[in-house]
């Protein structure tokens, strides 16, 4: 059953209306602020968004972390402070948007898929990321609350990174990624259940193991409609005019772009493992049939004989020369045996079984 998207809210309405389109989270908005240079980090969670504001009151570099997009009226808070394009605030609340990027005097937007493995579930957990990259600051929103961000967190606060003493641009080059260090991880994950469902599939080729295949490939196609766009995010993040982003971060860009491509690969390559586990399932399913048929066949070309021989003896003529032996009832059964057992031999030395 499909779910009930909410977008159907925003039909009609002026350019730039916000309506939050996606789940309604339980948990609150968080909305953490961490400054950090060379040799200071800092940490806080804040109540209001204003208590960042302005952004570029002190020398070191800002990452604003909203998580949760549904309270517009934080959302409504930062695009005032910023002065934000309506349509990128717009855009911001729809969990639904496709991933993109767009460049503006003062601020790049970039928007893309966040996507983890739940195990307890068994499936793709997809979570919108957007980032707004500006003078230095960076600002991201979460959906909702996940892990894939701590490892930069992490790295900030241990001081032993590059992002410490770099512009905010490589902070949102270290953020892009992480995301896609995150899909490696994922393909590793489908690449194991590919690995199980071939075993399955030589050992016992069941229907379960038919829809687990089509179950995985309908994965595999949602992970290439996210892949696709990224790819072309990064790469016009490489050749985007902007002073943002120096010309050193461009070199690492590049570097994420060829993971990218390397993930669009890999993905192509699952696809057609894929349809190649569905083929050889139909070939097992007609190699069974085919074996049934043919011991049903053995059988029956057995008993053709034997139904021709009662058949004789069932005939109700009053003269037939073998009815009166006495031991004709148990001659014949030895003679229906040693056919049987000779059409047996026969077909065996034939190896029809």
């Amino acid at each position: 059953m499909i779910k009930e998207k909410k977008i159907t809210e925003t039909i009609g309405l002026a350019p730039g209306t916000l309506v939050h389109v996606g789940e309604e989270p339980l948990r609150p908005v968080t909305i953490t602020l961490i400054e950090y240079d060379k040799d200071n980090y800092r940490q806080k969670e804040i109540k209001s968004i204003d208590e960042c504001f302005p952004i570029s009151d002190t020398s070191m570099k800002k990452w604003i972390n909203v998580t949760g997009v549904h309270n517009l009226e934080i959302i409504e808070s930062i695009g005032k402070h910023l002065n934000l394009h309506p349509l990128i605030l717009e855009d911001i609340v729809n969990t639904e948007q496709r991933p993109r990027i767009e460049d503006f005097e003062d601020y790049l937007y970039v928007t893309l898929k966040m996507l983890t493995y739940d195990e307890k579930d068994e499936e793709i957990d997809l979570e919108k990321l957007s980032i707004i990259l500006g003078k230095n600051y960076v600002i991201t929103f979460e959906e909702k609350a996940a892990n894939v961000l701590d490892i930069i967190v992490n790295r900030l606060k241990s001081g032993n990174t590059k992002a410490r003493i770099r512009k905010s641009d490589y902070l949102a080059y270290s953020l892009l990624d992480v995301v896609v260090d995150n899909y490696f991880a994922l393909l590793d994950k489908l690449n194991q259940l590919i690995e199980h469902l071939e075993d399955d599939l030589v050992e016992n080729p069941t229907s379960e193991v038919l829809m687990d295949i089509y179950e995985l490939k309908r994965e595999l196609l949602f992970l290439r409609k996210s892949v696709l766009p990224l790819r072309e995010i990064i790469g016009s993040l490489c050749r985007v005019k902007t002073s943002l982003i120096e010309e050193s971060t461009l070199f690492y860009l590049e570097d994420v772009y060829d993971h990218v491509r390397q993930i669009m690969d890999t993905v192509d390559i699952y696809k057609e493992t894929i349809s190649s586990m569905m083929d050889t399932y139909l070939s097992s399913i007609s190699i069974k049939l085919n074996d049934v048929m043919k011991l049903l066949t053995i059988f029956a070309s057995i008993f053709i004989p034997l139904t021709f021989i009662t058949g004789v003896y069932g005939m109700n003529f009053s003269h037939m020369p073998e009815l009166e032996w006495n031991f004709g009832y148990y001659i014949t059964w030895i003679f229906m045996l040693l056919i049987s057992v000779g059409m047996l031999v026969y077909f065996r030395k034939k190896k029809w079984f």
